[in-house]
């Protein structure tokens, strides 16, 4: 019988000149993310439960997992594992306490406590074990300030062709069609929810606030009235009726400025990944915190939908949707990714990370096989919505007062607004305003409402002034980006 030791060896000797490939390396991430359970809208102010607690902090642990620790099973380029550097993460979250709690609960297990003792100059020994992550407030157009105390948010945009636009959708047929043929639904459950909504607005104009009403409650009661009402059919009725009503409110194909919210997360997702790129990864992970129906105006612009159908349904408690950014290069202190070496890579959990699987999905129509994309790729993606900077945000929302009064005239300048990112990695100064202007626009705004207060001024709905209606629970001329 031959030999077929030479065989091995010339086996092993053409193996030994095949190119290696090398594993992926994630240089960076950024992650929007829901808070956990809370208490009803109903009954401001909200809170966020201890179930809620949960939900965020086990969501923390997994990203711990997937990114930070050690043994992490997708380990973030140069991430300390274990004592937090604060420099390496920028996370941020509305003027709203159920949202900074939640920030604040995932942080506590993104970096779990630590022994750490501290010697005075008198010789006493002080031991903390706590890590500390500052959470940064800001009030964007994503969310707005006291998110979770109120049902329609779509008004602290303060972008008005956002809020005629959404306000238009309860003047179409199909609202008014929906309005009349759910009528008879809603009247057969109002001996549930009567205790806080009337036969007038016991409607499907107040199917989140009814939805989010019943759904809390079958979290948290232990009795509820004329609980036999609420079948599981009736219960999905509820679900899916809140689902149609804040998808139509957040995104319109049509009238991309409805999704502003999405528009302006867009522009800070792209920011915040190049700068982790421009500066090779020494702050590589970015947390924001935010309203679900950011998620849903983000889904819109992005087709998402048309890889599920699930992108059109309300986001559970918990739910995150992460950006990484990955590459196939080598990665050392000497030796970093140009921008063709580096993908872009979108999951998405339904609820708290822990428990529903972070799932790939293809960006802007894509088919499954794409859900890596080119950086550029997905910068040029991005920037076909994004709206970053304040020229382009004032044009876009046809704001000509306050901040926007200097942006007037300067529509010219708007064009540079979708520019493409440099070759050395860097985007247009087009994404790095978006936070400062809207923070502005915040405090503008804030002044106004201290003025009108102190002057005993009030704002006054020019729709019901002509008696046309608008929405219960509503400010003035105000719908949903809601949390």
């Amino acid at each position: 019988m031959p030999s077929i030791t030479p065989l091995i060896l010339v086996l092993a000797s053409l193996a030994s000149l095949a190119p290696s490939t090398q594993a992926e390396t994630v240089l960076g991430v950024y992650i929007f993310h829901r808070h956990g359970d809370r208490t009803s809208k109903s009954f401001a102010p909200t809170t966020l439960t201890n179930l809620g607690y949960q939900q965020v902090y086990s969501s923390g642990e997994f990203y711990r997992a997937r990114y930070i620790e050690s043994n992490a099973s997708s380990p973030i380029y140069g991430v300390s594992p274990d004592v937090v550097k604060n420099s390496q993460l920028s996370v941020q979250a509305p003027v709203d306490t159920v949202l900074q709690t939640s920030a604040a609960s995932f942080l506590q297990a993104l970096y779990p406590p630590v022994g750490n003792t501290e010697t005075l100059a008198n010789g006493t020994r002080i031991e903390s074990g706590l890590q500390f992550i500052p959470v940064s407030a800001v009030a964007t157009a994503a969310s707005g300030t006291d998110s979770e105390n109120n049902v329609w948010l779509q008004g602290q945009s303060n972008c008005q062709n956002a809020i005629l636009s959404s306000n238009s959708y309860f003047y179409s047929q199909e609202y008014l069609d929906k309005l009349s043929s759910t009528a008879g639904f809603y009247k057969s459950i109002l001996p549930v929810i009567n205790g806080t909504f009337t036969a007038e607005t016991d409607t499907f104009k107040n199917a989140y606030g009814i939805y989010d009403l019943v759904h809390v409650s079958t979290i948290h009661n232990s009795s509820i009235p004329s609980s036999d009402l609420l079948t599981d059919e009736a219960l999905f009725q509820l679900r899916t009726l809140a689902d149609d009503h804040e998808y139509k409110l957040a995104f319109n194909a049509s009238e991309p400025i409805r999704a502003i919210s999405g528009s302006t997360l867009a522009a800070q997702i792209v920011q915040d990944l190049n700068s982790t790129i421009v500066g090779k990864s020494k702050a590589p992970i970015s947390i924001e915190f935010g309203a679900y129906a950011s998620f849903f105006s983000f889904f819109g612009l992005a087709q998402l939908p048309k890889a599920s159908e699930n992108f059109t349904g309300l986001v559970d408690y918990a739910s995150s949707m992460v950006f990484e950014l990955v590459t196939n290069a080598t990665v050392s202190k000497t030796s970093y990714p140009s921008n063709d070496q580096i993908s872009v890579r979108f999951l998405f959990s339904n609820g708290t990370a822990a428990g529903n699987p972070l799932t790939p999905y293809p960006l802007f129509g894509g088919d499954q096989s794409s859900t890596l994309i080119p950086w550029t790729g997905f910068v040029d993606g991005m920037n076909k919505f994004a709206i970053g900077d304040q020229v382009h945000w004032c044009n876009a929302c046809g704001n000509s007062t306050g901040v926007c009064a200097s942006a007037a005239d300067s529509t010219a300048s708007s064009t540079s607004s979708k520019s493409s990112p440099s070759s050395s990695g860097g985007v247009s100064k087009v994404v790095a305003g978006v936070i400062g202007a809207l923070v502005t626009l915040a405090v503008v705004f804030g002044l106004e409402a201290l003025i009108m207060l102190v002057g005993g001024l009030r704002l006054v709905n020019k729709k019901r002034l002509s008696g046309h209606g608008t929405p219960e629970n509503a400010g003035a001329a105000s719908v949903a980006t809601k949390a």
